[in-house]
């Protein structure tokens, strides 16, 4: 005679595919809203964070600069929402990449620079050290976070779900 356990239905991947979609996209969102919203207030000084990467000419980093808060407010809207969650994914990992290659070269060329990711940013005092590779590190999970969304965008509680009337959560008891 063979005793066997209650069956316990198991976390499965499609189950909990959608949900992890939605704290990635929820996290993102925060991330973006944080960043734009702490620099909008002063444009000029996200222009001159931008500028002391010291890759772009000086009128073109300062627009750059103030408009970035801007992309970074939409950007998090649309995740937060849940609207046009794969392209918002995408811009979101194409601006992290170009983040993370400014800031490894600011580090490779020896610059004393704050990344400006949330806040001013811009030259360091004398004798203050950067911290580049935990802004590196800390885009790279931002990054997974983007691709994850970029491979699965369609998450619960999102206008992309309600627009296509599907549901996001698979049922798999067949």
């Amino acid at each position: 005679m063979t005793v066997t356990a209650p069956r316990t239905r198991a976390l499965r991947w499609p189950a909990v595919r959608p949900w992890l979609g939605t704290a990635a996209r929820l996290g993102l969102a925060a991330v973006w809203l944080l960043a734009g919203a702490s620099k909008v207030d002063d444009l000029a000084a996200a222009g001159r964070a931008v500028n002391a990467y010291q890759v772009l000419p000086y009128d073109v980093a300062t627009v750059v600069g103030a408009a970035l808060p801007f992309v970074e407010l939409a950007l998090g809207v649309l995740l937060l929402l849940g609207l046009a969650t794969r392209l918002t994914a995408g811009i979101s990992a194409a601006l992290l990449v170009i983040f993370i290659t400014g800031i490894a070269s600011a580090w490779v060329r020896g610059l004393a620079i704050d990344c400006g990711c949330f806040g001013s940013g811009g030259q360091l005092a004398e004798g203050q050290a950067p911290s580049y590779l935990p802004e590196i590190l800390r885009d790279l999970g931002f990054l997974v976070m983007a691709g994850f969304l970029l491979i699965w965008p369609r998450t619960p509680v999102s206008v992309d779900g309600w627009l296509t009337g599907e549901p996001v959560v698979e049922d798999d008891d067949e």
